[in-house]
């Protein structure tokens, strides 16, 4: 049976979302729950973009060694949708990093929503957010207690 990559486009967004939904919506202090998007979800999607480069990459014609071997290597659906799926489980990932940092540091989760849908909108942007906010946090409670 041949691979439809749009089927397995369509199946890791779902998968993704349901562990954002997840990590956003639900409480966080049942760790069965909180595994979903914590491992199950990222290791589904490893597997699968381990699957897809397996099939595709040796034959490709691209690489990593210059923009032209990138655009090559994309250039097969089925090598775009393993990157996607590792956007995907990056993400997610650090999403959930995101999420328990920032239960441990006392950050409400109205707040730390914004950072999650930056995180998932934007991966990096979302991580950035979090950063900066983070190391002004000790400086807000500090302003918050005079």
């Amino acid at each position: 049976m041949p691979l439809d990559p749009d089927a397995v486009f369509r199946l890791g967004n779902m998968t993704a979302l349901v562990g954002w939904a997840i990590l956003v919506f639900l409480p966080r202090r049942f760790p069965l729950l909180l595994a979903v998007p914590k491992f199950a979800i990222p290791a589904l999607l490893a597997l699968a973009y381990a699957g897809l480069m397996f099939v595709r990459f040796f034959d490709s014609g691209g690489g990593y060694g210059s923009l032209d071997a990138v655009r090559a290597l994309f250039a097969h659906d089925e090598i775009l949708v393993a990157g996607w799926l590792h956007y995907l489980a990056f993400d997610l990932f650090v999403g959930v990093w995101i999420a328990e940092q920032a239960d441990r540091a006392g950050i409400p989760r109205l707040i730390q929503t914004a950072f999650l849908l930056a995180t998932f909108m934007f991966g990096p942007v979302g991580l950035a957010l979090y950063l900066f906010t983070r190391a002004a946090l000790p400086r807000w409670r500090a302003g918050a207690a005079a």
